[in-house]
């Protein structure tokens, strides 16, 4: 596995590997890997010829008071485990490498990244659509790969892609659970062994909406006051958001008549959690390109 921290090097890899006809698929990452990366590395690994995975911590979008100072970083143990995965490059650019001086151009996504992370984390999904805008246009792959568990986030990416052209395809891969039912995360070494607990509330939550889904509900607003009633049972998780919303548009539902997503944003102590719940059938996928080997 090779590492490369400048545009230039890594295009240029791209660039050689594209002319002897290899396809290129791209994992865009934070660090802290655990087994949802390596899901998206393996898969990645399964359709393309070479994979490059991107490690960096994107400072825009992190909000003022949020964990960008002590997120966990260790790039040893993440190169380790990148090559256990198949990972044939990563990518590894400092900040001003991303954002060399003078740099201002920025991207709103639009009405799909306004509500829930969007309201709570004003900024957030402009620096997310920002900085894959930047790896997308460096890497220029055949597919690029996102975990379900940030259901919102993909739905934003895919907007992005299609709108400004890119001729990717954005492959979604299954969300990776604990044993517990915890969706993996590398938030969750913040909690302790008793928030753990309490944090399997989410998953627990989601498991008995989708149950009442699939015997027949389709009233949203009922939907939804399961997970809450679920969640509120425990007093050391404090709700931010819950809704059932259309999987595409991610606009709350009074009625499922096809396909919805059950989204959940709670906080455990001071950990922040996400997760989600397809009800209905498997998310979108954007269109194929040609350089894929599957």
């Amino acid at each position: 596995m090779r590492t490369f921290d400048s545009v230039s090097n890594i295009r240029a890899f791209v660039r050689a590997s594209v002319q002897d006809g290899k396809s290129i698929a791209l994992v865009p990452t934070m660090g802290a890997l655990h087994e949802g990366h390596m899901s998206l590395m393996r898969r990645a690994r399964a359709d393309c010829d070479l994979v490059i995975a991107s490690i960096f911590v994107n400072p825009s979008q992190f909000g003022a008071n949020e964990d960008f100072d002590r997120y966990p970083r260790d790039l040893a143990r993440d190169s380790k485990l990148a090559q256990q995965a198949g990972v044939d490059a990563l990518f590894t650019p400092s900040v001003k490498v991303i954002y060399p001086e003078g740099d201002r151009t920025t991207v709103q996504v639009g009405k799909i990244a306004e509500r829930w992370e969007g309201e709570l984390r004003p900024g957030h999904f402009e620096g997310v659509a920002t900085v894959c805008a930047k790896l997308f246009q460096i890497v220029n792959p055949d597919r690029v790969y996102f975990g379900l568990k940030d259901y919102q986030q993909l739905k934003v990416i895919e907007q992005m892609s299609a709108d400004l052209f890119f001729a990717h395809t954005i492959v979604p891969v299954a969300t990776v659970r604990e044993p517990d039912g915890l969706a993996m995360s590398s938030r969750n070494v913040y909690l302790s062994e008793e928030e753990r607990q309490s944090a399997t509330a989410v998953s627990r939550a989601l498991a008995l909406a989708s149950q009442q889904f699939d015997e027949g509900e389709r009233n949203a607003p009922k939907l939804q006051e399961v997970i809450n009633c679920t969640l509120q049972a425990d007093p050391a998780v404090t709700i931010q958001y819950t809704s059932i919303a259309d999987a595409d548009t991610l606009e709350p539902l009074e009625t499922v008549k096809t396909k919805a997503v059950a989204l959940i944003a709670v906080k455990v102590g001071t950990t922040r959690l996400i997760d989600n719940a397809v009800l209905g059938g498997p998310p979108s996928r954007r269109g194929e390109n040609d350089r894929s080997k599957g």
